[in-house]
């Protein structure tokens, strides 16, 4: 029998419940999602939510408690703080003694009974619940999440206020012991606990602890924009960092350099990455944390949102046997995201698949995907050298920045690779100036460049808030339409709700524009064409802009003028 290092999964396949490739169809997608094997199990029709249960239950020794028809007392709901019920997933549902019984509807890691029994400073008893019930009870318990936030802080500041010396002595002192003690204290760890359970119930795609000399500021990136916290005591900045160090493995003794981990925490029932990174400071070390949360990320080409012609192009592009294909776009604007959907696509038994990344974001099963690490020498050009050994037939880098990758990438092509890359230009013509500009001589450019993908990311609307209008002859006139393109089709926003924080928007959608080379672009590339002779080319023969794409999502209803006239 297979070993999946998960005993739910090996306990159906021991008992003949389900079969080998069924559980590894199963890991796949806890490896894709990150969702627990029981929950996947059941939405593939494997086995019923009862079996999943009865096997949980059996495996944790513990008994089964229907938490809709039984009433909780409230010194039981009182020795555990909401913040931990809704970051475990945990209801309590009995008291006796130093011992906590806490319903769970999954299988619990040593290391995360023994985090909570440290929190709760009490002996930890598992029964077992459906997830929904569990949810359901802590809602009906708890309250709303909002207040959870503002009492944590204020009950923080309680726990503070009679063990505040540690603190207190950790965060002003440069004694190790102290600032570990400090770190690993109860309250602290709660409080950054909380702090990731709100960022990722808020999806969150990074979280910013900042400090400053007066303040400790916490803020949330949701939908590329950066959100405020109620802000935590000052002294709080030295523990709540060092423990991040301390969870992601980093030196907490070094605060001098910058520093690069990982985290691997279950939260609300799920498991989430996140990236962490500090940046020393004059006021104490900054660090941000870059959430990967793989439940909310489609790894799948079809469900990326490309439009109908651009996804049937570049999957024709994708499946050529050679050739370089660039996604461009700033920072941030989704292009590691196509990427991966294209080598999922292709990740077939057939093909031998290697990435070079800084970082790796996502593991895939079945690729090959390496780390860059400059400090030691391990860089993009030295590791696609080392690729051109290891007999691939697709080849990512992460990003084309200098002379000698693009021409190791070029190669690579001209040798029978498929290679897929990034660069940071404003549009997809610009990615041919770009390696122009770099010194790539422009016939190995167009001998080997198949196509370019610019994208963007732009906020939707907010569907419960949603609000049509009339758009004004000026805002027309922005876009660079007129009445009769718009056809007195509405315009709409988003007025703002408490679904969408009052933003008016809730989650994002790519626009895109593709450039396919072909024979007309490369006689200009030959010629050294700037980007804008390029550019119209490209639309004379059917390219259709970001602008046009975004404006082509505005008159669909899924995002505002605002927002396309942002970043396009």
């Amino acid at each position: 029998m297979a070993e999946y290092n998960d005993m739910f999964l090996e306990e159906l396949v021991r008992t003949g419940v389900i079969e080998e490739s069924q559980a590894a169809d199963v890991m796949d997608e806890h490896e894709r999602t990150g969702k627990p094997t029981r929950e996947v199990a059941e939405e593939m029709g494997l086995i019923t939510e009862d079996q999943g249960l009865d096997l949980i239950a059996q495996l944790l020794g513990a008994e089964r408690v229907d938490l809709e028809h039984m009433s909780v007392p409230a010194e039981t709901i009182q020795s555990v703080p909401g913040s931990v019920a809704r970051m475990y997933s945990a209801m309590p549902v009995a008291v006796e003694g130093n011992s906590i019984t806490l319903a769970v509807a999954d299988l619990v890691t040593p290391e995360v009974s023994d985090e909570i029994a440290f929190v709760l400073s009490k002996d930890i008893l598992f029964a077992v619940a459906s997830q929904n019930a569990i949810a359901n009870a802590i809602s009906r318990y708890y309250g709303s999440e909002d207040e959870s936030m503002k009492d944590m802080i204020s009950s923080l500041e309680d726990e503070l206020e009679g063990a505040g010396e540690l603190m207190a002595s950790g965060a002003k002192s440069e004694d190790l012991a102290s600032v570990e003690a400090a770190a690993n204290s109860r309250p602290v760890v709660r409080f950054v606990n909380l702090v990731l359970y709100q960022a990722v119930q808020d999806r969150a795609s990074d979280i910013h602890f900042e400090p400053f000399e007066d303040e400790f500021k916490i803020r949330y990136r949701v939908d590329g924009a950066l959100y405020e916290m109620a802000p935590p005591p000052r002294h709080l900045a030295l523990p709540v960092t060092s423990r991040l160090k301390v969870i992601s493995g980093l030196n907490i003794a070094e605060r001098r350099v910058p520093q690069d981990g990982r985290i691997q925490l279950p939260v609300a029932g799920r498991m989430i990455d996140f990236r962490v990174s500090t940046l020393p400071t004059q006021f104490g070390e900054s660090v941000v944390l870059r959430v990967l949360d793989r439940s909310t990320v489609s790894l799948d080409l079809e469900n990326i949102g490309m439009p109908d012609d651009i996804y049937q192009y570049f999957g024709e592009d994708i499946a050529k046997p050679n050739g370089i294909v660039v996604v461009t776009g700033p920072t941030g604007s989704g292009k590691t995201t196509t990427l991966y959907s294209a080598l999922r696509r292709l990740n077939t038994v057939e093909h031998k698949l290697l990435t070079a990344e800084e970082p790796v974001e996502y593991e895939i099963d079945g690729i090959v995907q390496v780390p860059i690490h400059e400090a030691i020498g391990v860089t993009f050009a030295r590791v696609l050298r080392a690729f051109l050994r290891q007999d691939p037939d697709i080849i990512m880098v992460g990003e084309i920045r200098d002379i000698e990758t693009s021409e190791i990438a070029i190669q690579a092509s001209l040798t029978g690779h498929l290679v897929f890359s990034t660069l940071h230009t404003n549009d997809a013509a610009g990615a041919i100036t770009r390696l122009i500009d770099m010194g790539v001589e422009p016939f190995l450019i167009a001998s080997t460049l198949e196509a370019v993908l610019g994208q963007r990311l732009v906020r939707t609307i907010c569907n419960n808030c949603k609000t049509e209008y009339q758009p004004t002859p000026d805002i027309l006139q922005q876009l660079g339409l007129t009445e009769q393109q718009v056809g007195g089709r509405p315009f709409y926003y988003g007025a703002g709700c408490s679904y969408c924080n009052q933003t008016g928007y809730k989650g994002r959608r790519g626009i895109y524009e593709y450039l396919r080379v072909k024979d007309p672009i490369r006689d200009l590339i030959n010629q050294r064409k700037p980007t804008l002779v390029i550019r119209d080319k490209a639309v004379e023969l059917g390219m259709r802009t970001l602008r046009e794409d975004g404006i082509r999502c505005i008159l669909d209803g899924y995002t505002t003028v605002e927002e396309v006239l942002k970043y396009t």
